[in-house]
């Protein structure tokens, strides 16, 4: 079983090295309260240094990963079972006939504990036995004091090894779970930005150019099956043979998601070169001058005013009403929502009359944008139906958005009436 340098494992080794310590105690309140009844007194204080050396230094190398291998385990199994075998000598087998214990007492649990959360049971039940073996040769084959001894050695090391072996299947899970929901945002935050450029710009191509002939004609076609096949992809988890081995590296920090700024995604721009049945382009005016920073960026504490972003989609076709005093949200919020509300007006340009209000609210704990239109609404399950489909505007490019945010996204629509898009997110 292998040993990682981290994680659950650490917890057992230090438990290990504080049993050692309160072994070695007990060992020496049972040296001082039988002393007397030895053979030769004396020359167990030298043991009893032997094993507070030994104590100590194996604290301080099963505290490093790299040296928790056969040499040290080898090393430690057989300086136990040494000074197990030193107690007919220093206690005497009449002394221990009559019950006093050997010199390790409990302190020679601790190669067992060690061998058992270093390989699992089969190696803390050979640990038990070969030190639980030796104990017997001390005590007498027959001492019954002996076979509990060799018992509890046995059981210790079967239990522990279990215990240790479940640490590192549920760490090793643990691991997997990072590593598939790291992958599963990655893959996420990429559907997005695909579909806010690359998705929408091939649907603009296959619409454009489906009524035309010859090589327009042809390239339209293609743009259309490529935009069904990036769907299917973008909508279907990887692989998990193909998740990465190690949590998935992020990416890169998603950039501004409206025009006049180095675009993360592409739904502003497309956005912007879309007009919709009316004739419109949703991203219209750029904003009243003198509003927030100059130039619109960030303010000095990282903030961003969220008018500032909104600003941007204001024209004839769309109405923007805010407060008229600054909403600021730290720069990455608010460039994803901004993102989320050029998604939403994407689908107003697409599929209602153009028209669209947006209403941006500051609440104090918590910022409210709405995005309303007066188009045909959504018929019941076809956002469902959109998700499954890999058009994933919604799904993706607005309730994603929010929800990595920590916010919300509620639709309300009925079929004729028109259809609001709420986007609540909470200040941190």
């Amino acid at each position: 079983m292998p040993t990682p340098p981290g994680g659950l494992e650490v917890p057992l080794w230090r438990a290990i090295a504080v049993y050692r310590v309160a072994a070695l105690g007990y060992a020496c309140a049972v040296l001082l309260r039988d002393h007397h009844r030895y053979a030769h007194p004396l020359a167990a204080w030298p043991v009893l240094v032997a094993m507070a050396g030994w104590t100590a230094f194996t604290a301080y190398v099963y505290a490093r990963p790299t040296r928790r291998g056969w040499p040290l385990l080898l090393a430690d199994l057989g300086v136990v079972l040494g000074i197990l075998l030193l107690s007919p000598g220093v206690v005497g087998r009449t002394a221990l006939a009559a019950g006093v214990p050997a010199l390790a007492v409990a302190w020679l649990g601790g190669p067992v504990l060690a061998w058992a959360v270093s390989g699992g049971r089969r190696r803390g039940a050979a640990a038990a036995l070969v030190l639980g073996a030796g104990d017997l040769v001390v005590r007498g084959w027959l001492a019954p004091s002996a076979l509990n001894g060799a018992v509890l050695l046995l059981l210790a090391g079967v239990v522990v090894g279990h215990v240790a072996r479940l640490a590192v299947t549920a760490e090793q899970r643990l691991q997997r779970a990072v590593e598939l929901e790291a992958a599963t945002r990655e893959r996420e935050r990429l559907a997005r930005d695909i579909h806010d450029s690359v998705l929408q710009v091939l649907a603009m191509v296959q619409r454009r150019g489906a009524h035309l002939d010859g090589e327009a004609g042809e390239l339209a076609r293609l743009a259309g099956e490529q935009e069904a096949a990036l769907r299917a992809l973008i909508a279907t988890g990887p692989p998990a043979s193909r998740l990465p081995a190690g949590p998935a590296a992020p990416g890169p920090p998603p950039g501004p998601a409206v025009p006049g700024a180095p675009p993360v995604s592409g739904a502003s721009s497309v956005a912007a070169s879309r007009s919709g049945p009316a004739g419109r382009s949703v991203d219209r005016a750029p904003g009243r001058a003198g509003a927030g920073p100059p130039g619109g960026g960030p303010a000095p504490d990282g903030t961003r005013d969220l008018r500032d972003l909104l600003r941007r989609f204001a024209g004839p076709a769309v109405s923007l009403a805010a407060p008229a005093t600054a909403v600021p949200l730290p720069e990455h919020a608010a460039k994803e929502v901004a993102a989320a509300v050029a998604a939403a007006l994407d689908n107003v340009a697409r599929h209602a009359d153009g028209r669209a209000w947006v209403l941006l609210e500051d609440e104090g704990t918590l910022v409210r944008v709405s995005v309303r239109d007066a188009g045909p609404g959504i018929p019941p399950g076809r956002l469902d139906e959109a998700a499954a489909q890999g058009r994933l505007g919604v799904a993706q490019s607005i309730r994603g958005r929010l929800a990595d945010l920590g916010g919300s996204t509620t639709i309300t629509a009925h079929p004729g009436e028109g259809t609001e898009i709420e986007l609540v997110l909470p200040r941190p």
